[in-house]
């Protein structure tokens, strides 16, 4: 089992993130993945840093530590081509520390270059072609690429890793665990689903399973609550709203019931290890191996305290 921790760009400063990278790796965590968002979620992030960016910096701030993207979606705000691009650069920077988590999308990031937001088939059909491009710029040379969706013309990424990142593909259901199986290297989800994981395998996946873990750290359960619905209320609504919302605003709309008792339902609240251990249980039972913390608690350095004296060894033997 390997224990990462997410960094939630839409909550923090682009420098605050790659601070937090850097006290992550000192907290003995094994890898960091970072959101990719054009947009917050909600009114109270004030941050939507660019995630490349972002992990450059990280990349020659750290030594050790592993970094991911936790998802980008390569096909309408990006070209594959860039992300391309954009992912073995990063491989580079970082030594081969690098993992490109790929996914369909949100509309509250890809609807703002006017492309519109296409239906969830569709953008299964768009991601496969994405993962077909990148795969193919990053075998050298010269390439087109004539896709229902998506073309490339005589394109060249010319600065390449020795050995490609692995992509790791976003899933929510059977048909995206697939195609994470078919044309990724290792499966990522938010949720605890061993139908999930087991899609993945019968489809011939032998990769990394990958998962968010919700939880938020403080002295005491109300404060982890409160904080959890301030910064992660929308992560209760599930993937269906998630991806069709197209602004903060109307996340806003959309969690205005929610409240802290919902937040501690999901969420390891409070300063209690059994507790934090349990949420992320279910996980490692169904079979996820590689564990992203999200803390959305208010104390993030007392998090990382708590995490390196008590939560990292107890979750590394599940």
């Amino acid at each position: 089992m390997r224990i990462g921790f997410k960094l939630i760009a839409e909550a923090y400063s682009p420098g605050d993130i790659v601070g937090q990278a850097v006290a992550a790796e000192e907290a003995g965590f094994d890898f960091v993945e970072v959101s990719d968002h054009f947009h917050p979620w909600v009114s109270e992030h004030e941050h939507s840093g660019f995630a490349f960016s972002m992990l450059a910096a990280i990349a020659v701030r750290t030594s050790a530590i592993e970094l991911a993207t936790g998802v980008t979606c390569p096909f309408l705000r990006y070209h594959p081509a860039i992300v391309a691009q954009a992912a073995a650069t990063t491989a580079l920077l970082s030594d081969g520390r690098f993992t490109l988590g790929l996914g369909a999308g949100e509309r509250l990031n890809e609807h703002v270059v006017g492309r519109g937001w296409p239906a969830v088939a569709t953008r299964h059909e768009m991601l496969r072609e994405s993962l077909e491009i990148i795969r193919l710029l990053w075998s050298g040379g010269y390439h087109s690429y004539d896709g229902k969706h998506l073309r490339l013309e005589d394109a060249r990424v010319f600065d390449l890793p020795a050995e490609p990142p692995r992509i790791a593909v976003a899933a929510g259901g059977s048909d995206a665990a697939e195609l994470a199986a078919r044309y990724g290297d290792a499966l990522f989800a938010t949720e605890p689903s061993a139908d999930l994981v087991t899609a993945y395998r019968q489809a011939g996946g032998d990769g990394p399973r990958y998962a968010e873990v919700p939880l938020a750290w403080a002295d005491s359960v109300e404060a982890a609550a409160e904080s959890a619905r301030r910064l992660f209320r929308f992560g209760v609504t599930g993937w269906k709203v998630q991806a069709e919302l197209p602004n903060p605003v109307n996340f806003d709309a959309a969690t205005e019931l929610v409240t802290a008792a919902h937040m501690a339902e999901q969420f390891g609240c409070g300063p209690d290890v059994k507790r934090h251990v349990e949420v992320a249980s279910q996980f490692a039972d169904a079979g996820f191996d590689r564990l992203a913390l999200i803390n959305a608690g208010p104390d993030m350095e007392g998090f990382f305290d708590f995490a390196r004296t008590d939560l990292l060894p107890v979750l590394r033997e599940l």
